[in-house]
């Protein structure tokens, strides 16, 4: 039973992380920063890098 419960506390730690994750690529894509790196970020640093993006200032828009 144990076990069981251990299991399922780990898939809601899994699932949250991955929410972040996914919270930071649209918050970066809003600062006109990098959705797929901010993920990537996101799944290794976690709520370190929701910290850093968050006070990071919005990046000038590229003309192409």
């Amino acid at each position: 039973m144990e076990e069981y419960q251990v299991m399922i506390q780990s898939r809601e730690w899994l699932v949250g992380w991955g929410t972040l994750s996914l919270i930071n690529a649209g918050l970066a894509q809003g600062k006109n920063r990098s959705g797929l790196i901010w993920w990537i970020l996101s799944l290794i640093f976690g709520p370190l890098a929701t910290l850093v993006l968050v006070l990071l200032s919005k990046a000038p828009a590229k003309h192409d």
